[in-house]
């Protein structure tokens, strides 16, 4: 009982006084614009630069030559190291690079966030996204030629529909990866969700309830993140099965 009492004492002076508690409401809703932003930056890159590696691997020699030939060759070589250097480096270090040096003028730090997070996440989703158009047998490439479409509509029409359905799971992983990346996000002083509970500990000296209180609320938000990837993965078997 006097357990208890100690505990009760502690989550109301950790969280109810002066309303702390807002800490980790305020840096929940940053945490999620950055992530949500970047996710959607993060797959319109790696996209566009999937389907530029995926159509420079799959045309080949004869189907490079001339003007247009040559400049798939030099977005590819642009891509490959776009990929090269940010699968390579920390993402942290990529955010203080960008803060610092690359948008040192720019006094939002969300803006910061979400373009370090979405260029980062964007090489990853590329290589998910080529391995799931890889994946997509070429017959069907031929057959949407044959059909009279060009290579960007059969693209879009045949081989990304089912290039999705087999990347779903690694792009939620990619996801849970990303939400959990942003808590680096403190290191340019944006008070997203893990610097709200550090600014608690720093305020109350007591570390273990609000530190706790962050990795519970990643936890529950990875969690819905899981059961929304097995709901669509059933929709999907489901409509195949059709």
């Amino acid at each position: 009982m006097e357990y208890l009492m100690e505990l009760k004492h502690r989550l109301v002076f950790d969280f109810i006084e002066k309303q702390r508690y807002m800490y980790i409401v305020n840096g929940l809703k940053i945490t999620v614009i950055v992530m949500l932003l970047a996710l959607i930056l993060g797959l319109a890159i790696g996209v566009v630069v999937a389907v530029i590696r995926t159509a420079h691997d799959q045309l080949g020699e004869k189907g490079r030559k001339g003007f247009g030939g040559a400049l798939l060759g030099l977005f590819d070589l642009i891509c490959r190291i776009y990929l090269t250097i940010i699968r390579g480096t920390p993402a942290m270090v990529q955010l203080l690079l960008m803060y610092f040096v690359f948008l040192a003028s720019s006094t939002n730090k969300i803006l910061v966030a979400v373009l370090t997070f979405g260029i980062n996440s964007g090489a990853y989703v590329a290589e998910i996204f080529r391995s799931g158009i890889m994946s997509i047998d070429k017959g069907q490439m031929e057959a949407g030629r044959s059909l009279g479409l060009s290579y960007a509509k059969t693209m879009q029409k045949i081989i990304l529909p089912q290039a999705v359905k087999n990347v779903l799971p690694a792009l939620v992983n990619e996801m849970i990866t990303l939400l959990k990346e942003t808590s680096i996000c403190g290191y340019i002083g944006l008070n997203e969700l893990t610097r709200g509970g550090d600014i608690i500990r720093g305020n109350t000296f007591d570390a273990m309830p609000p530190l706790l209180a962050v990795a519970a609320i990643y936890l529950v938000i990875v969690m819905f993140f899981t059961w929304l990837m097995g709901r669509l993965e059933r929709r999907l078997r489901e409509s195949d099965n059709r």
